[in-house]
This record gives structure tokens, sequence and C-alpha cells, in this order.
């Protein structure tokens, strides 16, 4: 198998494979915490972390730990628990250090815990078979695109609250429409470049 450069890789983690726009996974935080950028700023920053060092921690666990076992039907949980013990430190941290950006998270600091992006990420880096640090560029670039994603997101709604919307349109109905044109834009220009 040939092995992919890191910046193919980490182009594909930012764009090519963005998991909001394109593999639309973790939606749950892009939609309810994109209404201002101070919050999505904190919650990007959260998920790269969690995805950086899960994606670390879980190369090492599946790699030297679960393979040489033959246990490798325990990856998803084993996944789960490194993801979870990950969000509890950064929750923690946030707490202690910021408690003004954990009071305007709210549910959604801990609700990384269940972000189907983060164990997405995880899970692509067994399937693909890379290694430590192929593992990591794609950890950090999928975070990077996360990162740039939901704060194009809440820059869009924040601005679109200085416009006159129909209230049928306005709050979630108005998020769906925002993202269905991000996530065209994405798939439109970012599919045509060969990697």
């Amino acid at each position: 198998m040939v092995e992919k450069a890191l910046f193919a890789i980490f182009m594909e983690g930012v764009f090519i494979k963005n998991f909001l726009l394109i593999q639309f996974l973790g939606l749950c935080s892009f939609v309810g915490v994109t209404k201002d950028v101070k919050s999505a700023a904190g919650m990007s920053g959260a998920v790269i972390f969690v995805m950086a060092m899960a994606a670390s921690v879980s190369y090492f666990l599946y790699t030297y730990i679960l393979e040489p076992a033959k246990m490798e039907f325990l990856g998803l949980i084993s996944f789960i628990v490194v993801i979870a013990a990950l969000v509890q430190l950064v929750e923690f941290v946030v707490r202690k250090n910021i408690p003004a950006l954990y009071r305007s998270l709210g549910i959604y600091l801990p609700l990384i815990t269940t972000n189907c992006a983060v164990l997405g990420v995880v899970l692509l880096n067994v399937l693909s078979e890379y290694n430590f640090l192929q593992s990591l560029t794609f950890g950090v670039a999928a975070g990077f695109g996360y990162t740039i994603v939901m704060l194009m997101m809440a820059g869009i709604r924040e601005r679109s609250t200085l416009v006159n919307i129909p209230s049928s349109v306005r709050g979630l109905p108005q998020a769906f429409i925002i993202a269905t044109m991000l996530s065209m834009a994405f798939v439109n220009y970012f599919w045509v470049i060969p990697i």
C-alpha cells in the first residue's frame, strides 16, 4: 500500500472529508453552538484537542494492545472510553479556567463524548491503516476542518441577525438553509481538486 503524504491527509481532513459539510457528522453542536462566534470558537478548540488526542491514544491502543491480542472487536468500545475520558478532562479544564465559556457551551461540551465526528476520526484512521503520524495529522486536520466550518456558520448566523428574515425561516430552518449552502459550496469546490 502506498502511503499518503501528510499534506494530502491534512487537506483531506480539512476539506475533502470535512466531517460537518461532507460527511454530516457532529451536526448537533454545529447547529446548537453556532449562534455566536465566541461559543463556536471555544467548542472548536475543545474538539480539535479531543480529536487529536483521541487519534493519538486510539492508535496506540489499537496497534499495540488490541491487534496483538487479537481483540480488534473491542475497538469501538475502547475508542468510546478514550473519547469519554478526554472529554471529561476538557470539561474539567474549561470549567476551572474559563467558566464563562463553560456556561455558554452548556450541554454541548459534554456531548463531545457522543459527537460522531470524533469517533469518525478514530474509525477512519483504523480503516485507512494510518501510522501514528498520519493518524495525528488526520485528527488535527479534521479538527481544523470542524473549526473552519463552525466559525463560518457562526459568522453567517451572527450577521444574519441584522437582516429582516421572515419569522417562519428564523432559527433552525435558517441554520439548515445556511448549512445546505455551505455544504454545496464545499462539495462543488473541493471535490474537483485532485489530491
